[in-house]
Formats: C-alpha cells, structure tokens, sequence
C-alpha cells in the first residue's frame, strides 16, 4: 500500500493562517469598495450611499486620459509579450533538450526574481541615454519596457498548455506530409488557444496595474492609471480616488477571473 503524500494543510495551525492571510489582503480592499459608496467628501465618515464620486469620476479628463494611455500600452505591450511568448514556448517544448537550454529558462524568467524597482533603475538609466541622443520622449520607452516585463507572465500558461498537449495530433500531421507551419496554424494553435488567451490576460493586467516601471520611465503628459492615482494621492485623498480604484480593482479582477476560466476548460 502507498504512504500517503506530504499534505500541508494537515500542518497545526494551517487553516487560521490561510484565513489571516486572506483577512489581511482583502479586507483593507473590501473597505476601500465600501467607501467609493460614500457620499460625503471625509474619508472614514459613513454619510449615506451614493453614486456620484463614480459619475465625477467618468466627468474627469485627467482621469480619461490616464485610462486611455493604460489601456493602449497594456494592450501593445501584452500583444508583443504573448507573441514573443509563443515563439520562446514552442522554442523550449518542440524541439530536443538543446545546450544552455537553462540559461534561455533562467533569461525569460529573469524580470520575476529580479526586484522590479532594479530593473526600472537600470532602464531608466539606458532610457536618459537614448533620449538625450535622439530626443525622442514618446510611449516607445514605455512599450519596451512593460513588454520586457510581461513576457515571462504571458511565456508560464503558454508553456504550461503545451506541456500537457498530446503530440499524436501533430506527429500524425508530419506523417501526412504537413509542413511545420501548416501544423501549427490547424493543429498546434487551436489547441493552444486557451493557454494564448491566458497568457495575453496575465500581460495585459500586470501591464495595467504596474506602478513602479510607470513612474520610472513616463514623460509628462503620459500618466498611466497607477501613476496618476500615485500623483492623487499626495495632493488629497477622496472618495473619487476610492471609486477610480474600485473601477481598476474590477477590470483586474474580471481579467484574471477570464484567465482562469480560459485555463480551467479540458479538451
């Protein structure tokens, strides 16, 4: 008879940590929701439920215009990360155990173990560099760097997916004389489809939400959500701060909650 796994939730103590470490989280963000609700202007004073800070809310160009700058880089920088996602994923899964094979997996997932605050340092100094020899001061900078750091986020489902796809569909569509492009396009992409989708989301939303990248490397005039509701915050803290963040707590949310469905489906 097997022994039975290691099993760390027969560990004493394991359960009240779990619920302590879900209180801490989600409880300050749970008040933070509660209070976008709050009609009055006083932080912490319950005055009765109103909608209106969400209404002065979508009324706020600065706040529009931080929006729409967000949405486009996340979108630009999760579509060029997933692109070079795939190509890596297939790259390290499709083909035979290659030399320094580890160094690519240890350059990929580099952005995840390095503090991100270094790499927005190190960018910003080659950054200064390339501005003050071209002049330019556009949302490239921007674009290369939150693309930078979302391709191991994009690269982890992707792999994931193709490590647990059956080849018998693709080694039968070499034997029927299928090139390696035309397996992939009618084979390998549909069935990789759902692991795109994740990974594009995961992207998308750590793009979306990235603060410390952001602030390193923005020109003025190129406020992202994060950095403007930073720059908020020092000046006065309102309920329409609460509702903005609340409105950025729900897009986040309902993107990882599609990541997760895309995944959780079986062939």
């Amino acid at each position: 008879m097997a022994k039975p796994g290691f099993d760390v939730t027969r560990l004493p103590g394991t359960a009240v940590l779990a619920v302590a470490c879900f209180v801490i989280l989600y409880i300050p963000m749970a008040i933070l929701v509660g209070y976008s609700f709050n009609s009055g202007k006083v932080i912490g004073n319950w005055e009765g439920f109103s909608l209106k800070w969400y209404g002065e809310a979508l009324q706020n160009r600065a706040f529009l215009d931080a929006a729409f700058n967000s949405l486009i880089l996340a979108t630009i920088a999760a579509v060029i990360a997933t692109v070079f996602a795939i190509m890596a994923a297939l790259a390290t899964t499709r083909n035979e155990k290659f030399r320094g094979e580890g160094t690519i997996h240890m350059i990929l997932n580099q952005p995840l173990m390095v503090p991100e605050i270094v790499l927005a340092i190190a960018l910003l100094i080659i950054v200064g560099q390339i501005k003050q020899a071209t002049g330019y001061a556009g949302l490239g900078y921007l674009i290369a760097a939150h693309t930078t750091f979302c391709i191991p986020f994009a690269y982890l489902p992707i792999r994931a997916r193709l490590e647990g796809m059956d080849l018998s569909l693709e080694t039968a569509a070499a034997d029927l004389y299928a090139s390696r492009f035309y397996t992939f396009r009618r084979v390998t992409l549909p069935l990789l489809a759902p692991g795109i989708l994740s990974g594009f989301m995961l992207a998308f939303v750590v793009s979306l939400d990235d603060l410390v990248m952001s602030d390193f490397l923005k020109s003025p005039g190129q406020d992202t959500l994060p950095t403007y509701l930073m720059s908020e915050l020092k000046r006065n803290l309102t309920s329409e701060i609460y509702a903005i963040s609340s409105l950025l707590l729900l897009l986040s949310v309902l993107i990882v909650a599609g990541s997760w469905v895309a995944t959780r489906k079986k062939d």
